[in-house]
């Protein structure tokens, strides 16, 4: 089973559009455990009249804080890291589990508009959904056709591109990650530890620890990217609601402070395909 962890803050609407195709798109069994940053619009009760796990803290808190809350109660082999604004595709998940199983990878990450094969479409991919976010979002705003809306005039038809892509990339994996969407055993937690929760850019203190223990116990490769799953990432729409600062917002700590120099040296390997 995969338990799907994730926090949300507010956006009914893009937590009604994520629902929707986790629902009709995960092909294995699964749990969905919610992890309710405070939010005062019902997005809590959506999730809880689905039926669906949720936990309701008093506070805003980091990311890293919430996903070990997420892991303390998971009943899954595997654990899905899923952002709330994200659209995921067709049969991604026995479509991850099979590529991690083939590749015996611990760690993966989807494709997605934060993270692609090569850095020219990449730019692309990224100027064409700023164009479309930008100038549509202060004209319709972020409700739920809005953002459906948005998603077609990206792609067109979601589930044609998607399927393109799996047809084109199959199980080729790249070195690196979409911090919005990550996947891993329960042996890999075992191995690299549970999320810092220090840190808030905990997908690049994921990735360099997966990079340190490959060096030092030669026992699970750095994160990998699966080029031939797609997911679509709304990015910041969390942010752009100007949530409360975090409760734990003191802990924090810069990526910097905790791995310095090293840092140019453990991203260089980033796009490099296994």
């Amino acid at each position: 089973m995969i338990s799907i962890i994730t926090t949300i803050h507010n956006q009914l609407a893009m937590n009604r559009l994520f629902y929707k195709y986790i629902t009709k798109y995960t092909d294995l069994p699964y749990e969905l455990i919610i992890i309710d940053n405070n939010s005062t619009d019902g997005s809590a009760e959506f999730f809880e009249d689905k039926g669906v796990t949720v936990i309701k803290n008093p506070h805003n808190y980091s990311y890293p804080y919430t996903q070990n809350q997420g892991i303390k109660i998971a009943k899954g082999q595997y654990l899905a890291f899923l952002n709330n604004d994200l659209i995921v595709s067709k049969d991604w998940a026995s479509r991850i589990l099979a590529i991690m199983q083939q590749k015996q990878i611990e760690i993966a990450s989807f494709a997605s508009n934060d993270f692609l094969e090569r850095q020219y479409f990449k730019n692309y991919i990224q100027r064409r959904w700023k164009y479309i976010k930008y100038s549509l979002r202060p004209i319709i705003g972020t409700g739920y056709l809005s953002l459906k809306l948005m998603n077609f005039l990206m792609y067109g038809n979601w589930e044609r591109f998607t399927e393109k892509r799996y047809r084109k990339f199959g199980y080729q994996t790249l070195e690196g990650f979409s911090g919005p969407c990550i996947i891993m055993t329960e042996e890999a937690i075992n191995k690299v530890g549970l999320w810092d929760e220090r840190i808030q850019e905990a997908d690049f203190d994921l990735y360099f620890r997966t990079k340190m223990r490959k060096l030092s116990n030669n026992d699970i490769q750095p994160v990998q990217t699966a080029l031939g799953i797609y997911f679509h990432h709304y990015q910041r729409l969390t942010l752009k609601s100007k949530p409360r600062p975090f409760a734990d917002a003191k802990n924090i700590i810069p990526l910097k402070d905790k791995w310095g120099k090293q840092i140019n040296w453990l991203l260089k390997d980033i796009g490099s395909y296994t």
